[in-house]
Formats: C-alpha cells, structure tokens, sequence
C-alpha cells in the first residue's frame, strides 16, 4: 500500500551505526525513502554499511538536505517524534495513534515520519514544520530511545495498523464465517443434548456462555472444522452421529 509514500527523515543524525540501523529497520518493514538533512557524520562510512546489513544499499539511495523545510516539501503530512512535553508540544500521540491518522494519507500522497537528533531530538522550531507530534511510552527513568529502536517501534505499528484497516489477520488461517459459526453452535447445542450436559427445556442458557468463549477465542475456517469433529465423535458414542446428509443440513 505504501508505494514508497513514507519517508523516513533524519535530523542531523551522529552516529553512522544508528544510520545504518534505521535502513535495516526501515527494510525489516518494507520502507525505503531514507532522508537526512545535514547529518554529521559519513552516512555511507563502513560503520554505517556494516550496521545496515542487507539493507545498505538503502544507505546509497537516501537523499540529503541542508535542512528539513527542504526535506519536507513535497510530503502532504509530517509527524515529528519527541519525548518532551511541554507548551508548544501538545496533543502528543502514541506511535498506533499517528498511524491510523497516517495511513489514509500515504494511499495517496507522500507523508513523514521525523527523527531529531541523538541528544537533543528536534528542535521546536523543527516540531513547528510538522503538523502532528509522536511520543513513544518509556519508562521515566530512561525515557530516551535509541534513534534505530525508536524508528523501529514507529514503523512497526505502522505496518500493524495499516494491517488491521486492510482486514488482514496476523495469521495465515481465514477466520469462520457466521454461517460456518452458527451451524456449529446447532451442532454443539443438539450433541450437548443428546449426552445430557445441557437442558433441553433450555438449552441456550449454557450455550451462551460458550458462544462468548468461542466469540473472543475468534475462531478459524479450520478450528471449526476440528470442533465439528469432536461434536461428531460425540454423536457417534451417544448413538445419535448424524449422517452425511444431515451435517450438510446443518452446514
């Protein structure tokens, strides 16, 4: 979906070993459009080659800028990340937070993703060229993230949000219909029956209960399957196992 919309921005990056962590981070994901503006250091050194792995050819392509009005200019929206609070760093968002405001965005035009210095972040004047701010929740007493793992956690959340916008599990089974759910819950309810574990006055009073269980556990195409099954096994040792023209009655 991306289509190489995101930038990564760098400012004034220090070190050439975060530099080269940020690509492979940013490739770990699937994002490519890598920008510095006015690092301070060799950004295509050996340091930074070694750290990048794989990803160093990221290290060749990523553009640099004298500064980051230049480095912004053609991107519709831009989060700069902080982890200071104060009177003109307001309505900070959490990385999941600034992706759903994101992702509408990069389906279409190209936006960014901010990162200020080693030591001293972005500079308010800096935070001023981005319209939303992100903070990451750390721990008070080191609140500050490496710049690679910091990137890391950003462009992940990225990813997993745009994932569940899209309906997309994080699994590769499809999950039971409400068709395929229902005729197991008949199933379930006549075999419960039959062994006399549910009250056939009123059956539904437990088979609510199990319908939430089976509701949060979210169950799949496959898990149905093997539950039909038991159900099945216990048909056949209560003498009631339904025949193969019944089942697809239910089904």
């Amino acid at each position: 979906m991306f289509d190489n919309k995101l930038a990564i921005v760098l400012v004034e990056p220090q070190g050439a070993r975060n530099i080269g962590s940020v690509c492979r981070a940013m490739l770990n994901f699937g994002f490519t459009d890598l920008r510095l503006v006015n690092p301070q250091v060799d950004h295509l050194s050996f340091d930074a080659r070694q750290m990048a792995v794989k990803a160093a050819w990221l290290l060749e392509q990523a553009k640099v800028f004298p500064s980051l009005q230049e480095a912004l200019a053609d991107c519709r929206l831009s989060f700069g990340t902080t982890r200071r609070f104060g009177r003109y760093r307001e309505g900070l968002l959490h990385p999941e937070e600034a992706a759903e405001k994101l992702i509408p965005v990069v389906a279409e035009d190209p936006a960014a993703l901010v990162f200020g210095r080693e030591d001293k972040g972005l500079f308010t004047s800096e935070l001023d060229l981005c319209q939303h701010f992100i903070t990451i929740p750390t721990n008070d007493e080191l609140p500050s993230m490496n710049l690679a793992q910091a990137v890391g956690v950003c462009l992940y959340e990225t990813v997993r949000v745009e994932g569940q916008m899209a309906g997309r599990t994080h699994g590769p089974q499809k999950l039971a219909g409400n068709q395929q759910l229902e005729s197991m819950f008949q199933h379930m309810k006549q075999s419960l029956v039959n062994i006399g574990y549910l009250n056939p006055q009123n059956p539904d009073h437990i088979l609510r209960s199990f319908r939430r269980i089976f509701g949060r556990a979210e169950l799949s195409e496959r898990e149905v399957r093997i539950l039909r099954g038991l159900f099945n096994q216990i048909d056949l040792f209560s003498g009631q196992k339904m025949t193969r023209k019944q089942e697809q009655g239910h089904g």
